[in-house]
Order: C-alpha cells, then structure tokens, then sequence
C-alpha cells in the first residue's frame, strides 16, 4: 500500500474514484406512463387562435405607441371563442390589463393559477415571409406575432377548458386563469393581481408561467427530449455608465475623449467576467440529465464540484446558454455620444444589460462593475431591475402532476428542472407560492425558438395540439 503514498499513486486512486463515481451515475428506472385521451379539434383550436393573432396588441413602454383599441378588441373576442369558459368561470379585470378567471373546484384548499400573457413584441414586418398579424394558417402551420410568446399558450389554457366545462368537468380544486397585457415591457399587471391574490388569501399550490419548453440537443450527450421547466428566474438589471467632459474640436483632442473613457471601462468589465457559481436549479439539471449522457460527460456532471472551475472557463470562452447557467452576465448593448465625426462630444454614455445568478444582488453587482471599471469619472445608474427570484420546490407534490402532464403528453420526454434566464410576470408570483413552474408546453426547435421576438414566428397545428392536450391533463389533475 506504500504506492498510494507516491504522487502518482495518488493520481491513480483518484482517477478510479472518479470513474467508479460516473459508472454508478445512472438515471433512475422511468415507469412505463399510461396516456389519458385528450381529443383536441387542432384545426379549429388554430382558427381561434389566428383571430387572436389578428389583435395588435403591441405594448410599449411609451403609451403613445400603444393602440388600445387592438387590446380591447382581444378582450372582447375572448367571450366569442369561449363561451363555456364565460359561462361557468367568474371573469375580472385588474390592474391596467389582467383578465382574470376563476373555475371554482370542489375545495379552495389547494387553488392551481395558469398564466399567459397576450400582449406581444414589435414585428419588423419587411422581415418576415408572412403577414405577422394576419394569422394566415397555411401548409399546417400558423404565421404571426405571439403564436409561441404568448398567444399560443392562452389559447391552449382556454381551449383545454372550453372543451373539459362542455363535458360537465368540474376540478378538484379551484383554478384561476390569469392573463396580463403588459408583461413585455415589465408592467404592473402582474404586481397588481398578485397583490389582489394576497388581500383575498389565495395560496397557490402552484403556479404556471411561460418558461422552457421541450427540446432536444441542448443537453451534452443527450439524444432524449428534454422537457425543460425553470424553477427560478435569474434577477435583471440595466445599467447605465456615463462620462461628462470637455467637448472640442477632434482635430486637437485630449488624451482620452469621454468615448474613449467609456470603451475602456466596457473593456475592463467583459475582460472578467463574473465568478462562475453552481445553483441549486442547474446542479439538479446536471444530475439529472447527466445522467442520460454519454460516458465522458458522466464523468464530469458525477464529479461536477471537481470539473466546475474546468467548466467554467470553457463556457466562459463560448458564452451563449450554458455561460449564462454558471455566472451573472453582462452584455453592454446600447451606446451614445456625438453626432457628427469631427466633434468631440462632452458626453457619452452606454447601457448594460446583467443577469443575476442566484445570491447575487442588484446592490452587490453594481460594486462589482464599479471596480472593474475602476475609474472616479464613469457613474453608474441604475435603470430598473429586479433580484433573483426564489426557487420552486421539485419534491413531489405539484412538480409531478406537472411530469406527469408532461409525460403523458410527450412519451419518453425526460423532466428536468432548469435556471431560466429571461424574467417573466411568474416572477411575482414567488410572493404568494413556493411552487412557482416556467414552462411553456410545446416542443419547439431550435429554429422556432428563435423566431420568439425574432423574424418569422409561427406554430405548427400539430404542436398547438400538444399543447391543448397538455393543459387538459394538467387541469384534470389539479
């Protein structure tokens, strides 16, 4: 034994162990699932759902730019299209753009809140190769602004209950339908009928949002679908870094212009990047999933803590998604001074967009960019933003009704709880539930989900379908 004492002998000994560890690291035996029939008129579901596409309802921070008529037109329609939902569930307005349902149950006990939201982004028209506000369904597939973000959804909410109140369903518990009209720009829908939750005593058993969606290659060594939903948000927080100077003519300039001043401040910061940190929502990922995955990869997600540092610096190096799960991001995306070539401005300035990672805060981010920058003259303001969220419980309860839709819905998927970066209206909810679930039910590809906020947004009738059969079984469930 006097071997193990050598280095590498040492090595040796950990090198087994390490080996041992990603042999023993497989994924638990999945019970074969027994489908509930869910019928769904997916042609007629996308009809409805093209006429809510035809609504404008394109929010802005600046109410001129908002058409109100196009948002009460959405409002309006909602009865038409569902009558058996305005029949049996109570409806309300709240806050400057909330449409609220409740389908009372046989118990208030443990009352289930869906969410969506119907108002959408700008669509550069010119861009894309349908009409975005037609809902022109065309070949099996539906074009338009909010198909997948988040018109999609709503429509499966109120399809799945349309459908089950016809057949006399009457849940086990209460269900609320909440929908906001302002969750793009951040508004105060959601605040406002949280706050309304809160005066009337509502304690969700759980809570469901817009979120990941299934997918499949975005997992190393996973040829599975991945049913991907966020059990928390990562904070957000604009930033902005201006420099105020002597302006004067370029053809003599000072040592360092206020551009200049701000580039190398911008520099200093994307040069070191935050500390990279293991979340409790992304290490159940990597055990779970790493599970599923090739042999190599197992080696590392069994003995994450040890290639962590490993991990951290090569996503660091790619950035995108997998960069964004282990640190607090900082992308600077907008940027102002002069106006003419030949003039030094007296001012500049240029705004950043963070992402805060779990136990990171507003206040501790904003010191850290200060010394980074490491200059008296740049100052820091910031715009708006938010902490991160709280994380939602995945032990039993709700997190498996919710698997268990899932699963039914699409066979053979695996359910992985994940760090959802975007903020949503779910958000608040964290205020009244801890079990508050990101999941947007549909299987998209890498293509679809681009085109959410991008060019080209469009639903297959086949995906749309799923989704309706989704939010059948949940609501049977609840």
């Amino acid at each position: 034994m006097l071997w193990l004492l050598t280095i590498p002998g040492a090595l040796a000994l950990i090198i087994v162990i390490l080996l041992l560890r990603a042999a023993a690291f497989r994924p638990a035996v999945i019970e074969p699932v027994e489908i509930e029939e869910a019928g769904v008129d997916a042609v007629q579901a996308a009809s409805r759902l093209a006429r809510m596409i035809s609504c404008m309802t394109v929010s802005s921070r600046d109410a001129s730019l908002v058409d109100s008529g196009e948002f009460e037109k959405f409002r309006g329609l909602l009865p038409e299209l569902y009558p058996n939902v305005h029949n049996a569930c109570e409806m309300e307005n709240i806050g400057p753009s909330g449409i609220l349902y409740k389908l009372r149950g046989r118990s208030d006990a443990a009352p289930v809140i869906l969410m969506s939201h119907y108002d959408v982004v700008p669509a550069d028209e010119p861009a894309w190769d349908k009409p975005a506000f037609e809902g022109i369904l065309e070949n099996g597939v539906l074009w338009g602004r909010g198909a997948l973000d988040t018109k999609g959804t709503l429509c499966g909410i109120m399809e799945a209950a349309e459908s089950l109140i016809g057949t006399g369903f009457v849940p086990e518990n209460d269900l609320y339908f909440a929908f906001s009209g302002d969750e793009e720009i951040a508004g105060e829908t959601a605040p406002a009928m949280v706050d309304e939750f809160l005066r009337r005593g509502v304690n969700p058993s759980m809570v469901l949002d817009e979120g990941g969606a299934v997918v499949e290659g975005v997992f190393p060594g996973v040829t599975k679908p991945i049913a991907l939903i966020g059990v928390a948000e990562k904070g957000m927080m604009d930033v902005e870094l201006s420099i105020t100077g002597r302006g004067g003519h370029a053809a003599y300039p000072p040592p360092h212009t206020p551009v200049g001043v701000l580039s190398r401040a911008v520099t200093r910061v994307e040069n070191k990047p935050f500390k990279t940190k293991l979340t409790p929502p992304v290490a159940a990922m990597f055990d779970i999933l790493g599970r599923h995955s090739t042999f190599v990869y197992r080696l590392v997600f069994a003995n994450i803590r040890i290639f962590l540092p490993i991990l951290g610096a090569m996503f660091r190096k790619r950035g995108g998604e997998l960069n964004a799960m282990l640190r607090t991001t900082c992308a600077f995306t907008m940027m102002e001074g002069g106006n003419a070539s030949n003039v030094i401005p007296p001012a500049a300035k240029v705004t950043a967009n963070l992402r805060l990672i779990g136990g990171e805060t507003m206040e501790s981010a904003l010191e850290r960019l200060k010394s980074l920058a490491d200059d008296p003259d740049v100052v820091f303001s910031v715009i708006h933003g938010s902490d991160p969220s709280r994380v939602s419980s995945t032990d039993g309860g709700m997190w498996d009704t919710l698997a268990g839709a899932i699963s039914q819905t699409w066979p053979g998927t695996l359910v992985s709880p994940y760090l959802m970066f975007a903020c949503s209206d779910s958000r608040h909810y964290c205020r009244i539930s801890d079990r508050v679930y990101r999941f947007s039910a549909m299987a998209l590809t890498h293509e679809e989900r681009a085109a959410v906020h991008g060019h080209n947004e469009r639903i297959a009738v086949e995906n749309l379908a799923g989704t309706i059969q989704f939010y059948t079984r949940l609501i049977r469930r609840c």
